[in-house]
């Protein structure tokens, strides 16, 4: 593998250094021989996409060769790393690409039968098979589980709760116990109590969250990823529920609302990360799309970078631009933190210490 020397200034520090990159990783001592590949620009550690789903189209489940594509698409925008946040397929020969983006499994959603979207996830019977589910996911995954939260439930006409409060206390404690965390989706307000009570790790969307319910999640440190950009779908999801029209109204209610929800979030101090949900209704690298969104929801541009960069890294445990660290970085001529329209076009992408145009 060729080796490479860029110089910059390097984020999130602001200081102006020299790196080299050889056998794929980052060095500050010389490279004899290395390309120069810049010597001036903004070094940002790759983009980190903490929702996304290679592996899911607008039909459903896609094919391995369909999640590569995907994969790519968001890797040529610059995200060049992925938590998946639940798939229902198998991709684990992507993680073994060196081309593609570096992906942290979370193992398949779980939901009951009926209250989720057909042939995404494990749809139990019982609730009460929830832990050992649970266990299974965990013990399959990169360290994360996901559990579908709340759902429509037609028989009330409106979003419902899935698992009832002990079982999602039991469930999560089971994979605490393994090592792992545990995410939900999660649109409503029922649901919330019981998934914040329970201990869990992280919420996904969170749109009705309380200014109380922030203030809890800010002080036990739950993450929020909100997919601002998939929320803006709600109001076509209500125009074609006619049949129930109390869960209509309250998908527009939730749409309405999400702004103002994010911008507490941010000022209780909660930890927000940027995911861009892609995968079915959201195309595949429109991460750029949500940053400028949690920016315009009240995020100063740094915050909003570092929420889809080097924040979200080490909340995922995955370092940045660091002596010893894989070479998964981007390259921009202008300072992203004051124009985040800089982000859409990186005048190199580099994973894994290899170029990508």
């Amino acid at each position: 593998m060729e080796a490479l020397h860029l110089a910059g200034v390097v984020l999130p520090d602001g200081e102006h250094r020299e790196l080299w990159v050889t056998g794929g990783r980052i060095t500050t001592e010389p490279v004899a021989g290395a390309e120069t590949v810049v010597r001036e620009g903004f070094l940002v550690p790759g983009l980190v996409d903490a929702h996304c789903h290679p592996g899911i189209g607008v039909g459903g489940a896609t094919t391995l060769e369909e999640a590569t594509e995907q994969a790519i698409t968001d890797r040529d925008a610059g995200t060049l790393l992925i938590r998946d946040c639940g798939l229902p397929i198998d991709v684990r020969p992507l993680q073994e690409r060196a081309d593609l983006p570096r992906i942290i499994r979370a193992g398949r959603h779980i939901a009951l039968h009926k209250r989720y979207i057909p042939g995404l996830g494990i749809e139990l019977e019982d609730p009460a098979e929830l832990p050992k589910a649970v266990a299974e996911q965990a013990r399959d995954g990169d360290g994360w589980v996901k559990l579908v939260g709340d759902w429509i439930d037609r028989g009330v006409g409106d979003l419902a709760p899935l698992w009832p409060d002990d079982v999602l206390a039991e469930a999560i404690a089971v994979a605490h116990s393994e090592g792992a965390k545990v995410t939900a989706h999660v649109f409503g307000q029922a649901a919330l109590p019981g998934l914040i009570d329970a201990g869990i790790d992280c919420l996904e969307h969170g749109t009705e969250l309380s200014a109380d319910q922030l203030g809890v999640l800010a002080e036990r440190g739950i993450a929020l990823v909100p997919t601002l950009i998939n929320i803006e779908n709600f109001p076509g999801i209500a125009d074609k529920a006619g049949k129930y029209p109390v869960y209509a109204d309250h998908m527009r209610a939730l749409h309405a609302g999400v702004g103002e929800m994010v911008s507490t979030a941010i000022e209780a101090g909660v930890r927000v990360y940027a995911g861009s949900d892609a995968g079915g209704m959201v195309e595949h690298g429109r991460l750029v799309d949500e940053i400028e969104a949690l920016h315009k929801a009240g995020m100063s541009a740094e915050q909003a970078l570092a929420s889809a960069s080097w924040a979200a890294r080490e909340w995922l445990g995955v370092p940045g631009i660091v002596d010893g660290a894989s070479a998964d970085l981007l390259v921009y001529p202008s300072d992203p933190r004051e124009d985040l329209a800089v982000l859409r076009h990186p005048s190199h992408i580099v994973l894994r210490g290899k170029i990508y145009a």
